[in-house]
């Protein structure tokens, strides 16, 4: 997969891979799939610590989704 999306993006310099297994690590579709993030050099500030937020405004989607928002803790 990864030489697929080279080939059509040259940008992409790495991945993030991820499974979120049950409801209490974040799982909100409940089959099994695993998220392939093509990543890019500066495509954030800083880019240890997840994908949570690579994609502006996404980050609690679930919450507002659902109307159920709660305070972030850095």
């Amino acid at each position: 997969m990864k030489e697929k999306i080279g080939k059509k993006d040259s940008s992409v310099s790495g991945f993030n891979v991820g499974i979120n297994d049950g409801k209490d690590a974040g799982q909100t579709v409940f089959h099994c799939h695993v998220h392939l993030i093509p990543r890019r050099k500066n495509d954030v500030l800083d880019p240890r610590g997840g994908v949570r937020y690579v994609i502006a405004g996404k980050g609690l989607y679930y919450e507002k989704m659902t109307g159920n928002c709660r305070k972030i803790r850095h």
